[in-house]
């Protein structure tokens, strides 16, 4: 195991190293946030698609595959489905905007009165997102050095915390480019195909598994249409990931950059599925399937090529995390913290000045995180409720902001305070892994937006006007972006 070590020590001395360099780069609050908005297709296209395919997406995956065979893909087909829409439909929108969050979307295109509530759902949604991909570090840290739960998740947690912390979004980009360099290899080109001939080939696998394992709806229709409500629409609307999209240097670089990382999802779902049922035709009994990628792992690969593929392993829990936890802090700092002190930008202060409060907060975020980690056991709990949250208290008033312009403020708020409520009422009384409340916490949110919003004065024309040029890209970034008088 010294080989395997040695991979993942040089690993994460690397992600530090790029936290330092990326610290010389972020010298104002664009660089600090989005990478100065200038990632051209390549950057972009292997970032985005190393923030979305996370431990959910390769451990998870695997462990669903597992369980239920080719079908498993379907969670990670989702979150694919989510990123070719997002990219070929809304993100060249998204990106001409020109903003830092969601929030401030909903504010130029209501007019200024959505900001507080849609950013206290947004920041718990990313919080609990950055959660469940620091528990992830415990399942690796334990097959790597077995080593305790709560000392993995402050290891891996402050390493993502530290290199966050210093460079800001170019730092994660960095660290995510390798990251992705990274998944592709220790997973696509290497267990994949160890995993298979281990197997004895589809030939072997098809002979010992049930029929079922190779059907493609195997998993159930209901099971997949909720993947497809949750993590598809959940990928339209979340500032982790809209945050990668305002880092492109060009709305088409936003359109074709995410068109390749959403196909590169749908690959890598496949093979997470593929690699879950080599598992479950050598390892038969195991007693959890979210053991499945650890056990083939330790038992099949030889060493050094198992070294690499846990770093593969850690790497996408690594890339989800460090996006979520910068999300997460730039929706506190710029959507919450700031509206509640009634600050806006001193046209005196220097930038650096805001890099620093943005610094602060990734800091303060990320020992919440680590803290709220070590708290929790159940890593599939704290992902829907993140994700229940999002898509029945935001989806419909972001989506009715893009595409109806009848949609009012107050027809906004309405929804997102409803929706919310909503599922926080039906999990509550159906169970949070159950699916009502995901089901009937959107269809609220939709029904009031539009009786409200009906019901209420359309939007001032000068609002629609500015919202209009500033979709069309004909309005520069400002050097600070101040909060609304009237929040």
């Amino acid at each position: 195991m010294a080989v395997d070590y040695t991979v993942i020590v040089v690993y994460l001395a690397g992600m530090l190293a790029m936290g330092w360099w990326g610290m010389r780069r972020a010298k104002s609050k664009s660089e600090f946030l989005v990478a100065g908005r200038r990632l051209g297709p390549a950057m972009y296209s292997g970032t985005m698609a190393a923030i979305v395919l996370g431990g959910a997406s390769t451990i998870g995956g695997v462990g669903l595959g597992y369980q239920y065979g080719l079908s498993g893909a379907w969670m990670v087909f989702a979150i694919g489905l989510g990123l070719l829409a997002l990219s070929i439909f809304f993100s060249a929108r998204i990106a001409r905007l020109k903003v830092y969050t969601v929030s401030e979307m909903l504010d130029l295109r209501y007019g200024g009165r959505a900001g507080v509530i849609s950013g206290v759902v947004m920041w718990a949604y990313t919080l609990m997102l950055a959660v469940t991909s620091t528990i992830a570090y415990a399942t690796i840290f334990d097959v790597l050095f077995d080593m305790n739960r709560t000392l993995a998740i402050v290891l891996g947690g402050s390493i993502v915390v530290a290199y966050s912390t210093l460079g800001g979004m170019w730092s994660i980009t960095l660290t995510d480019m390798v990251q992705f360099v990274v998944k592709t290899i220790g997973v696509l080109l290497l267990l994949l195909p160890i995993a298979v001939v281990k197997a004895g080939g589809f030939s072997e696998m098809k002979a010992k598994l049930p029929t079922e394992y190779f059907d493609p709806l195997g998993i159930g229709g209901e099971t997949i249409f909720t993947y497809v409500l949750i993590y598809t629409f959940g990928m339209l609307i979340g500032q982790d990931i809209w945050q990668r999209v305002f880092t492109a240097r060009s709305d088409t670089t936003a359109k074709w950059g995410g068109t390749v990382a959403g196909t590169y999802c749908l690959v890598y779902a496949v093979a997470g599925a593929v690699i879950g049922t080599a598992a479950k035709v050598m390892y038969p009994t195991l007693p959890s399937a979210d053991t499945a990628f650890a056990t083939i792992v330790k038992d099949e690969l030889p060493v050094g090529v198992r070294g690499l593929v846990l770093a593969a392993a850690l790497a996408a829990v690594m890339s989800t995390s460090s996006g979520a936890l910068i999300a997460c802090a730039t929706v506190a700092n710029n959507d919450i913290w700031s509206r509640l002190r009634g600050a806006t930008a001193d046209k005196d202060s220097e930038e650096r000045d805001e890099v620093k409060d943005n610094r602060v907060f990734i800091l303060v975020m990320g020992i919440a995180v680590i803290c709220t980690a070590i708290a929790l056991n159940n890593v599939v709990e704290a992902l829907t409720v993140a994700y229940n949250l999002l898509v029945g208290g935001l989806l419909v008033p972001i989506l009715g902001g893009l595409l109806w312009k009848r949609g009012t403020a107050q027809g906004a708020l309405a929804s997102v305070v409803v929706g919310g409520v909503a599922v926080i009422g039906l999990m509550a009384t159906y169970g949070i892994l159950a699916n009502e409340p995901v089901y009937y916490g959107l269809l609220s949110s939709l029904a009031v937006y539009v009786i409200v919003s009906l019901a209420t004065p359309a939007t001032d024309a000068a609002v629609l006007a500015a919202w209009r040029e500033r979709l069309a890209g004909r309005v520069a970034e400002p050097l600070s972006e101040p909060v609304p008088a009237h929040q």
